[in-house]
């Protein structure tokens, strides 16, 4: 296996870096797992052969641990990011300001590939938080790091997953599943897969340089067609019952008080724009990749929250 050089990546220990890591260190990149809690990552070091996967300590808001992270990097990925707020993890510390010392560390170092992971949706003028959060990112990111490369998924599919895993936990609890603004918010979701795919492909082509490219999957679903799949899938009947977006405002600013939030306010505000690529986007044929379908992986982990004896004949 021919080496490749040292690649640092941050959040490395996270639902999608556990794939990037896992699939840098199979094509014979050197893996420094950057993360705040190395122990958590130690799984990881199985991901190649040994001592190819280094768990390392950094936190992305603090200047020294970073810089130690890419010291001596070829290159540097940037994974982390949040969903909601708490504590001192704000989506501005973290998605916009963190990107931009990863990226200006990254760039002291001398490293010379730089990829950071954003969202479709990223927007500065987005009434979300988020979103707004994801593009100063990326802005800060392409103003030190000119050569780096933005990837911006849908949302994201695989095993461990936050939406599907959800609302499946949801269904074997509720008799209902809400469908936010009626349930027409359009996705694109992207199997983790191949998400890390793009990452290795982006590293080792330097003609993605500087370039922004969408990933989304195979096809479109409204909302309310990716719950009916699931439910189908699970082998579990749920009402699904159209909640208003002025009513799920409600009910989020009482839910985003929980340790860990059902739903936010920023949430749902992410909701009333449809989270696909856009025309013309540079997406998954540019890099030479096929997405995956959802409905070829959704059966490979969603089995254990069917009924006891229910097999999906379809």
């Amino acid at each position: 296996m021919m080496a490749r050089g040292l690649v640092t990546v941050f959040g490395g220990s996270g639902f999608i870096g556990r794939y990037v890591v896992q699939r840098l260190a199979r094509a014979g990149w050197q893996v420094r797992v950057a993360v705040r809690r190395p122990d958590e990552a130690l799984f990881l070091k199985t991901a190649g052969d040994v001592g190819q996967v280094t768990p390392v300590a950094a936190n992305i808001r603090d200047d020294r641990s970073v810089a130690a992270a890419v010291a001596g990097a070829d290159a540097v990925v940037n994974l982390v990011g949040i969903l909601y707020q708490s504590g001192r993890q704000k989506f501005d510390a973290v998605q916009a300001k963190g990107a931009a010392r990863v990226a200006a560390a990254a760039k002291a170092a001398g490293a010379t590939r730089f990829v950071q992971i954003s969202a479709i949706g990223a927007d500065p003028s987005s009434d979300s938080l988020y979103a707004r959060s994801k593009a100063e990112g990326e802005q800060a990111v392409k103003l030190t790091f000119p050569g780096a490369t933005i990837l911006r998924p849908s949302i994201v599919f695989g095993p461990e997953d936050d939406f599907f895993n959800r609302f499946a936990r949801m269904a074997m609890l509720s008799p209902a599943l809400p469908l936010i603004g009626g349930g027409q918010t359009k996705f694109q979701p992207v199997y983790v897969a191949d998400v890390a795919a793009a990452v290795e492909r982006v590293l080792e082509d330097a003609g993605t340089s500087g370039k922004t490219y969408e990933l989304g999957g195979a096809r479109t679903y409204a909302f309310r067609d990716l719950l009916s799949l699931m439910l189908k899938e699970i082998g579990r009947c749920r009402l699904l019952v159209p909640l208003p977006f002025p009513l799920a405002m409600l009910k989020a600013s009482f839910l985003q008080l929980l340790p860990m939030p059902l739903l936010t306010v920023d949430q749902v505000r992410l909701l009333k724009k449809d989270n696909v690529v856009s025309a013309g986007a540079l997406g998954f044929k540019d890099l030479g990749l096929t997405p995956t379908a959802l409905e070829a992986v959704l059966p490979t982990y969603l089995d254990k929250y069917r009924p006891l004896g229910y097999y999906n004949r379809a």
